[in-house]
């Protein structure tokens, strides 16, 4: 039988949960009635609130197992219980394979793939003594699934992060369910960074299906779903939040050059 969206009572905590996609996604819990907990290594500018309620914050770095118990040690005293972990902190910066050694490679592998390995099983420890079990959500990425230039490190991180979800699926049911949001681009406040002023957002934007980047909230809405009893049966699954995709450059060099005819035909194209 379906259940509701409601997720009141409910203790979520979600990693790097401070601002952008993370922030996103604590509002949205919120907003279903869940007991947030936001963590990350540094305060938030302002409080994560949403419908007159506010996310408590721990300070962590989760790359430090030993920092990673202390928080999960003063979640089940301050809550005594885990119903929801949301892996979502993460990230890199823009660097060519060959301008870094394979040392600081392996940072954004540890940030990005270990991390959520260490906090997940913090979390079971906690979710497989409660009758009703729990969920772990992981935030993956498009660049887990295609060449990522630039971040390689970071796309082979979510993809093993992807993968490492399907096994946990598996080792942990029927009392705990993993699944994984796998996200295109999101329009947060670093935005900017990534795809320039407001002329170069668009103009992403555009090469985007849907014709624009997600909101951060809207992938909260996602998380809200998985979280939820209505996705129940859910487990070991991948959700494209992504609008769509990209689409493909050959299309787009293609209706550019001259010769080329309005759009391909189906006798004069094909696709291997």
């Amino acid at each position: 039988m379906s259940g509701p969206l409601d997720l009141d009572g409910r203790v979520a905590l979600v990693t790097g949960g401070t601002r952008g996609v993370g922030a996103g996604i604590a509002r949205a819990l919120l907003r279903a009635g869940a007991r947030v907990v936001v963590c990350a290594r540094r305060p938030p500018d302002e409080p994560v609130t949403a419908d007159g309620r506010t996310a408590c914050f721990r300070p962590v770095d989760v790359r430090r197992p030993a920092a990673v118990q202390l928080l999960f040690d003063e979640l089940a005293s301050a809550f005594g219980r885990l119903d929801l972990l949301v892996n979502n902190a993460g990230g890199a910066p823009f660097r060519l394979l060959d301008d870094a050694d394979a040392e600081r490679h392996a940072r954004v592998l540890e940030l990005n793939l270990t991390a959520p390995l260490t906090v997940s099983l913090a979390a079971h420890r906690v979710m497989r003594r409660q009758p009703a079990g729990g969920s772990v959500l992981m935030i993956g990425s498009v660049s887990g699934s295609r060449p990522s230039p630039g971040t390689a490190a970071y796309g082979a991180a979510k993809a093993g992060l992807e993968h490492l979800a399907r096994t946990m699926a598996v080792e942990w049911a029927p009392a705990v369910r993993v699944n994984t949001l796998v996200l295109g681009m999101v329009r947060t406040e670093s935005a900017h960074l990534h795809y320039g002023d407001t002329a170069g957002v668009a103009a992403v934007a555009r090469t985007v299906p849907a014709g624009r980047l997600a909101e951060p909230d809207e992938i909260g809405d996602a998380v809200v779903f998985l979280a939820s009893d209505r996705a129940s049966y859910i487990t070991g699954a991948s959700l494209l939040v992504h609008g769509g995709g990209e689409r493909p450059a050959f299309l787009a060099a293609a209706r550019a050059h001259p010769s080329a005819p309005s759009a391909p035909s189906a006798t004069t194209f094909e696709e291997h």
